[in-house]
């Protein structure tokens, strides 16, 4: 793994070791993929302020809330991955002081995960037509030991993956819905996952349904899935902990912002009430500090996790995890900012910012 130098090598390894069907499954966004390839792109137009003649003789990387500002997103069914799937993620996350969402639509139990190292996890849900199968869950990751849900906002439907669509998808049985609801879903033509998305998931979800979670768990409740001031501003009235900006990866609706031109507007009417996290496009060390300058707490990663974990195992994701922080650290050192306070808005420019200054 020596000759490996950034997160996005692994993404390379990832398809050589994995069937075209799994690869495409993680790797593709919706329709034409502009908001997949724009969720990256946009960071790149983000130009760093540094301060120099600053001691970073000593960077300290931690945050008050969440530890570390990188957590691993959830992302469905690791076992397509890797043969120990959500277990290896999770020994990663707990052996790099992690914080690991774990998805909904794990292929490990979450008491596999939960027994399988001592970490802090959070669990990622949907909201089921069965309510009662969302809330059963729910009560089995608290017991287990998880410390918050996060509510996943973005899915009345399925969006349109069109490389799940050609390749015939299949939705492999998982086992936490058991005895719940069967997931091996097996259409005649088109994505199986699209298909299961469409038996199961409520399209009737709305606002006063946080009051419905919020009566089934005592656990800290997240957002994920915003993408405006307006429903940021929703998100603080109905009570939520937590808000996370995210476009689904880029695999919900095409032609979304990319989540990193839209973190400030949320911060801005958030006001450091509750938590803003970002997730999509983070690729470098570089990415997380600008999406801490522009007012996340944290953000997400999603696909080069289980890029790590296709191509090495639990030892590629902590290498993810690790090659991650190790740049933030030198971008940390680089701008003149020896903590995660030192980070301001004055430490970056956005293009918005360079095109005013043209005017």
């Amino acid at each position: 793994m020596d000759q490996i130098v950034n997160v996005d090598e692994f993404q390379e390894l990832a398809k050589q070791a994995l069937p075209k069907m799994y690869f495409d499954f993680y790797n593709g966004g919706a329709e034409d993929q502009h908001t997949l390839k724009e969720n990256v792109e946009a960071f790149r137009r983000i130009i760093f302020r540094p301060r120099v003649l600053v001691d970073v003789s000593k960077i300290d990387m931690s945050t008050k809330i969440l530890g570390f500002p990188i957590m691993i997103a959830p992302t469905a069914m690791h076992k397509l991955a890797h043969p120990e799937g959500e277990i290896a993620t999770a020994k990663a996350a707990a052996a790099s002081n992690t914080i690991m969402i774990v998805s909904f639509m794990s292929t490990c139990t979450i008491e596999e995960v939960a027994s399988s190292c001592n970490a802090v996890r959070f669990l990622q849900i949907y909201v089921y037509k069965k309510r009662d199968v969302t809330a059963q869950i729910v009560r089995r990751a608290e017991k287990a030991g998880f410390k918050a849900i996060v509510l996943t906002v973005d899915v009345p439907k399925l969006g349109r993956r069109e490389a799940d669509i050609k390749n015939k998808m299949i939705s492999p049985q998982l086992k936490n819905f058991e005895g719940l609801v069967s997931t091996e879903v097996r259409p005649n033509e088109g994505s199986g996952v699209e298909a299961f998305a469409a038996s199961t998931f409520d399209a009737s979800l709305s606002w006063k349904d946080i009051e419905w979670l919020r009566s089934i768990t005592k656990l800290p409740i997240l957002v994920k899935g915003l993408l405006t001031r307006e429903d940021a501003l929703k998100a603080v009235e109905a009570g939520v902990d937590g808000i996370v900006v995210s476009n689904h990866g880029a695999r919900q609706l095409d032609y979304s912002p990319a989540t990193i031109t839209v973190l400030e507007e949320v911060v801005h009417v958030v006001r450091g009430r509750i938590p803003v996290l970002l997730d999509g496009g983070v690729r470098r060390g570089t990415d997380v500090f600008k999406a801490l300058a522009l007012g996340a707490q944290a953000v997400l990663i999603g696909r080069p996790i289980v890029y790590g974990l296709a191509a090495k195992g639990e030892d590629g994701v902590k290498k993810v995890i690790e090659m991650l922080k190790n740049e933030f650290e030198i971008t940390m050192a680089l701008s003149g900012c020896p903590t995660i306070d030192d980070i301001t808005r004055n430490h970056v420019r956005t293009e918005k910012e360079r095109l005013h200054s043209m005017l």
